[in-house]
């Protein structure tokens, strides 16, 4: 699977720099940085590299940077790596260079955002790797930590992966709740259908085949194929092809995707690769 460092587009500052200035705010508190404040001189300078300790895929590296200049604008950076590359461990990603006191104060702002973003891009990365030979994706879910959703999505993005709903009212997922209320899955179709404008699709959540020939008679957009065992799996696609768009949700990993994405399926649906990647190893390193 090749870096697409040359290909991905990262979200336009407005969309992420209150969230970095918030983060700034949270960890300076009521009276700033008191060691870096009692130690570092106004006068001092620094130079720093930031490093990735562990091999992954990079994600979220100017807007976690952008924290630096935030506090001060006369803070340098050079970029030596970038968002959608792959990095080797030591491999340096940026340098930065300027008043050491903005440069301490946002360091662990700066990682805490970089190591977040990277851990979901590398974990993106591990899926879209072993299902390359298939035609469909992995995509994420709305299982995203409250107020940094846009960033996720990006470094979903960034790991090869493609994007679900980023909310409730870009699109209509009948869910098992819904067709509970509702009473079957035709009444909560029709009541979307009524509800929803031209432009908005719907698809549904169905558990079993019986389900899904219900849902495929309704003229539906896509279909949610969740936590079927690989023979059911592989007969619901069968059935849905050429009808539907079809995703397969529940327990995807690295090690069982190749088996799901081999059923013919659309896409692989992960709610965990926003929710509980682990975060990349990366630091900050006084250039002595």
């Amino acid at each position: 699977m090749p870096d697409l460092g040359a290909s991905i587009v990262p979200p336009h500052r407005i969309l992420y720099e209150d969230l970095v200035r918030r983060a700034l705010a949270e960890d300076l508190g009521r009276a700033g940085d008191l060691t870096t404040d009692a130690i570092v001189s106004p006068a001092d300078t620094v130079a720093a590299l930031l490093i990735a300790r562990s091999a992954g895929r990079i994600a979220g590296l100017e807007i976690a940077a952008s924290a630096f200049r935030l506090l001060d604008p006369g803070v340098g950076i050079e970029f030596h790596s970038a968002d959608g590359r792959d990095a080797g461990p030591g491999e340096i990603l940026a340098k930065v260079h300027g008043p050491a006191r903005p440069i301490l104060s946002a360091e662990r702002t700066v990682l805490n955002l970089l190591a977040r973003l990277c851990g979901i891009a590398t974990s993106t990365r591990d899926i879209a790797r072993v299902i390359a030979a298939y035609p469909c994706k992995v995509v994420c879910t709305r299982k995203t930590t409250p107020g940094l959703r846009a960033l996720e999505k990006y470094a979903v993005r960034a790991g090869g992966g493609a994007n679900h709903r980023f909310g409730l009212d870009d699109g209509i997922l009948i869910k098992d709740n819904h067709r509970a209320i509702a009473g079957s899955v035709t009444e909560a179709v029709r009541r979307a259908r009524q509800y929803a404008g031209h432009m908005v699709k719907i698809e549904v959540e169905v558990d079993t085949l019986e389900q899904l020939e219900e849902a495929l008679r309704l003229g539906i957009d896509a279909v949610l194929l969740d936590n079927m065992p690989l023979p059911a799996l592989a007969e619901a696609v069968r059935l849905a092809r050429g009808r539907v768009i079809t995703e397969a949700s529940g327990g995807v990993t690295p090690q069982n995707a190749a088996q799901i994405a081999a059923t013919g399926v659309d896409l692989l649906s992960a709610g965990w690769i926003t929710h509980s990647a682990p975060a990349l190893d990366v630091a900050l390193d006084i250039a002595l």
